[in-house]
């Protein structure tokens, strides 16, 4: 039960930067300062050194602006919760969130969720922290769009654009040929979850020639899919992604070997949340599934 609470607690700081919001935001609000800076203010100085508390963020600045990040969230440092590669995020030391050990860095910026305790940010406030925080991540152009702010903000405008000049190829590389017909694939995730039209993985899997075939159902995003809706009217090509364990015994469950004209394939659910750089590797993988069931 601990491991689960750990994978769930972890989904949900993630879900922080990728699942969408109640109602859009407006254009340009992706990233957000806590206390607006009025119009014709100096721009403030590049943070010379960050704290992140996101998974996302943790990914994004340990590529775009690893001289200046001083630490990582916690989920990070568990394969179970981390969208960063462990060799990666080992550089780096890791932080819970809690204010007086953010603050013992002495950071000049701290990068953390929407979902940000007030409690936390109000103790931040008080220690004069400045704090940013970053919104929902539905789509490749999103991601895109909160690498050039987080680019911004750290003073790494040419890094910025070199992680996204490689999710552009990455984008361009997956594209499917001209007037193929999309591939309905079932995103099953740990316990069941699938994942909704407006996420990041969705609009992955249309970008690589896919089709949300839980969404096409009317499923949003965190519903659960039981064994038997799958079995009754199966996909063509279901993308496991939750790993071991008694949660997800139906996700392997031997039924499913027995449907006919049904393909199966493994997802790694680090590559499920986050934007960034992971973008590239969540493509790559998409890519290769689908000429292995093509083929």
């Amino acid at each position: 039960m601990a491991a689960r609470s750990a994978v769930v607690a972890a989904a949900a700081a993630m879900l922080a930067a990728c699942t969408p919001a109640a109602a859009p935001a407006p254009e340009g609000s992706r990233v957000r300062q806590d206390v607006p800076v009025p119009e014709g203010s100096p721009v403030p100085e590049a943070a010379r050194v960050i704290v992140s508390l996101n998974p996302c963020t943790d990914a994004i600045l340990a590529e775009i602006a690893p001289g200046r990040l001083a630490a990582i969230s916690h989920y990070s440092h568990d394969p179970a919760g981390s969208s960063m590669p462990p060799e990666l995020a080992a550089r780096f030391p890791a932080v819970s969130g809690n204010a007086e050990e953010v603050a013992a860095l002495r950071p000049d910026l701290v990068v953390a969720s929407v979902f940000l305790p007030p409690a936390t940010e109000q103790a931040f406030a008080r220690m004069g922290l400045r704090v940013v925080k970053t919104g929902t991540i539905a789509t490749a152009a999103d991601s895109i769009a909160q690498i050039r702010e987080l680019a911004a903000l750290a003073g790494e405008v040419e890094a910025g654009e070199r992680l996204v000049a490689k999710i552009e190829d990455s984008l361009r590389a997956a594209r499917p040929a001209e007037g193929a017909r999309p591939l309905p694939a079932l995103v099953w995730q740990s316990g069941g979850l699938v994942p909704g039209e407006q996420t990041l993985i969705s609009d992955l899997l249309v970008r690589s020639g896919f089709a949300n075939w839980s969404a096409g159902r009317g499923l949003g995003q965190g519903a659960l899919l039981p064994l038997e809706q799958v079995l009754a009217d199966p996909p063509p090509l279901i993308l496991i992604a939750g790993a071991g364990g008694e949660e997800n015994r139906k996700l392997a469950h031997p039924a499913l070997a027995a449907l006919d004209g049904t393909a199966q394939a493994h997802f790694d659910p680090q590559l499920l949340y986050c934007g960034g750089p992971t973008i590239p590797r969540a493509l790559e993988r998409l890519t290769q599934i689908r000429s292995e069931v093509a083929g």
